[in-house]
Parts: structure tokens; sequence; C-alpha cells
């Protein structure tokens, strides 16, 4: 009890935006594992198609970069604690919407999916700035590591109370025994947290970024390497987000079981996240982000050598440890790298969020219509078996990016120099 007092009182030592944001976000993380899992359940569920995951995952992926574009000029008119509340809205009503449809075509899905994508880039072009605003790079870890902890958590709790009130549902007659009685329980749950979180982050008094121009061609060196890596990262999104329940769906068996395995080994991840976060140095994130990207190779291959029932059970293990360490090494890096950069060439910070989006996007086009392409002119089985380990060795790479970031005499120089404190924003100018 002792020590646990002591972890409050050094939550309670951040600064207060730090901690807001970071209660919105331990809200909005119970949330986020029943739209990521279950929507591609419920798609196959209803089409009985596996590309049109991948389908709702490439829409999405287009919806999110035109949201920043869109932010970008919404921030100079609305607060960004109210854009932020939207994303987050959005994404509880899509799910809604489209529990109303009783068939599931490449349109339907596609919609769905695109406005999924608004959701996702107010909620993310907006969480970004205000982590870069909120933290310091000498406390990032701390952050990335105690909010990791939070969606860690969260995956454990609602993947396995959920599918286990789907999978009740059928075995057990309630409702009906209807399971999409069951996914609209879930929705109104999703929309009710989406709100808490909503009302949390408008309590932070958060400042906008600065009005200026925030559409560039041309960037410092620096920032192409970080545009290389959200490409890498881009690949291999895609299917971190859909593999899951795709394998758990058609070598398992249902959404139950997509819960059950995906908690299995998120209560030692939690645990240990929290500790890289609370104990690790900048100096740390290399070996951490190593570390994720081997786990997720690992697991690739034994599915892919095995491709049965156990061969999905250890690939969902690896992944479960692997996505939040390759999250807790890689923001923290994108912040400092921002913030050297845009003090360098004097421009908007949220100039470089917006670019970074771009890159993430291109990579996970390439990823989607990889998987798409495989699927459909080849088969399912090749796509899942496969093209999943040839994402997993494209994003290995990202290692060698990750290390020569890390490495660059500019950036090395200009976090040596981190003010102690948030720096400050500027009043706002007008558009050149």
């Amino acid at each position: 009890m002792g020590k646990l007092k002591d972890e409050y009182n050094f939550f309670c030592s951040q600064p207060r935006p730090m901690r807001m944001l970071l209660l919105t976000n331990m809200v909005y993380a119970f949330a986020l594992p029943v739209i990521e899992l279950f929507i591609g359940a419920y798609i196959i569920r209803k089409s009985n198609d596996v590309s049109l995951v991948m389908v709702y995952q490439l829409a999405q992926g287009t919806g999110i970069p035109i949201t920043f574009m869109m932010n970008g000029y919404l921030l100079r008119r609305f607060p960004i604690s109210r854009l932020y509340a939207l994303g987050m809205i959005i994404s509880g009503i899509d799910m809604g919407v489209m529990m109303l449809f009783n068939n599931l075509n490449l349109f339907g899905v596609g919609l769905i999916g695109l406005i999924m994508g608004l959701s996702y880039g107010f909620f993310w072009a907006n969480r970004v700035f205000l982590a870069l605003n909120s933290t310091r790079d000498d406390n990032r870890n701390y952050y990335y590591g105690l909010e990791t902890f939070f969606f860690t958590v969260a995956s454990i709790i609602m993947p396995l109370v959920a599918g286990y009130f789907i999978a009740s549902t059928q075995k057990l007659g309630w409702f009906g025994g209807h399971a999409t009685t069951a996914y609209h329980f879930l929705t109104v749950l999703v929309i009710l947290l989406t709100i808490t979180a909503s009302v949390i982050v408008h309590k932070g008094r958060f400042q906008n970024p600065v009005n200026a121009k925030f559409l560039y061609w041309k960037f410092h060196h620096l920032w192409d390497k970080m545009l290389a890596l959200a490409a890498l990262k881009g690949v291999a999104q895609g299917f971190i987000i859909a593999a899951p329940v795709m394998l758990i769906m058609k070598l398992v068996g249902e959404e139950g079981s997509v819960g059950s395995i995906q908690s299995t080994g998120s209560l030692l991840s939690a645990v240990m996240l929290y500790i890289l976060g609370r104990k690790a140095n900048p100096s740390h994130r290399v070996k951490i982000f190593a570390a994720g990207l081997l786990l997720f190779v690992v697991g690739a291959a034994v599915n892919m050598f095995r491709f049965d029932a156990l061969g999905a059970i250890i690939f969902v293990g690896c992944l479960v440890f692997a996505r939040p360490l390759l999250d807790l090494a890689y923001f923290p890096i994108q912040l400092g790298v921002i913030e050297c950069v845009a003090s360098k060439e004097k421009r908007n910070q949220f100039a470089y969020i917006f670019s970074h989006e771009v890159g993430i996007y291109v990579g996970r086009l390439f990823g989607c219509l990889l998987f798409i392409m495989v699927a459909r002119y080849i088969s399912e089985d090749a796509a899942l078996r496969y093209a999943l380990i040839a994402v997993a060795l494209v994003q290995a790479l990202s290692i060698f990016v990750a290390r020569a970031i890390i490495n660059d005499n500019e950036w090395c120089e200009m976090s040596k120099k981190q003010p102690l404190a948030p720096t400050a924003l500027k009043e706002p100018v007008e558009l050149s």
C-alpha cells in the first residue's frame, strides 16, 4: 500500500494537463478494444468474407489523413479539446451505425471504415499534439508507460467480458440467443464511455497550436528518417489490428475465443510496461523497440509454420507483448524528433504531426493492398499465413531506421538541451 501511495503521489506531481490527458485516455481505453476487436468479428460474422476486414482497414486508413488536414483548419476556430472529444464520440456512433446494417457488402464496409477513419483522425491528430505539449522528454517514458498500462489493462478486461457476453448470448439463450443483440449492448457501452472521456478532456484547459501554415513538401533530413519509420510502421499497422481477430475466427472458433486469448497475456504485459515506463531511460528506447519487432517476427513465423489453432494463439500472445512495446518506444521518439525539427525549421509542430500521418498512410496502403490482393487472387489462407510474415520482416527494418534517428548528432544535441518545463506556446500568428 505504501508503494501504491508513492506511485499515486508521483502521478499527482505531474502537470495538470498531462494528468487530465491520461485520465481521458484511461476511460477511452475501455472502448477501443471493443471497437478494434469486435468490429472485425462482426464483419466476418455478417459477410463471411475475411478480406472485407482489410477493406475496412484500408477505408479507415484513408479517412485518417483526410481528417488530419481538416483538423488543421478546424483548430483555428474550435478548441482542441472539443475536436478531440468529437473523434471519440464519432467512433462510438459509427459502431452503432454498423450494427444497423443487416447485410454487409463492399460499399457498406468501406463507408463504415471511412467514417471510423474520420473519428480516429480527430482522435490521433489532437492526441499527439496534446501529448507533445503536456509532456517533456524526461517524463515521456512515464507518460506512455502509464498510458499503455491503461490500454493494456483495458485489453485484458474488455475482450474477456465482451467475448464472454457474446458467446453466452448464443450458448445460454440470452436475448433469444441472438449474438447481434449482444453487439447492440456493447455499442451502447462504447458510446457511454466515449461521452465520459469527452467530459474529462474538457477539464484539461489545453491550448490550441499556433494558427500557422502546416502544409509543407520538403523537410529536414532527420524528419525524412522519421517519415521512413512511419511508413514502415504503417505497413504493419493494419495487420496488427486486424490479424488477431481474423486468425482466431478462422482457426480457433468464435468471439469468445478472441476475448479470452487476447486477455491471457495482457496482465503480465501491463505490469511489465508500467515498470518499463517508470524505470526506463530515453537511452533504452531502441532496445525496447527491437524487442517488440522481434516478438512480432517470432509470432508471425510460428503462425506461418503451424497455421493452426495453437499457432494463432502463439501469434496473438506475441502480439499482446509486441504492440505495446513498440508504442512505448515509438511515440517518445516521434515527439522528440518533432520538437527538434520544429525548433530548427521554425515551423508549426502540427505540420509534422500531419506529415507523419501521411507517412503512416503510405505504409498502411501498401500493407492493406498486399493482403487484399493475396486474399482475392490466391487465397485467404495464403494472406493470413505468408503475407503476415512478409509484413513482419519488412517492419523489422525499422530497427535500423530508429537507430539512425537516435544516433543523429543533431537529435542528440537537441535532447541534451531539452528544457525542464513544457515549451510555452506562442501567441497565434496569422497565415503568411
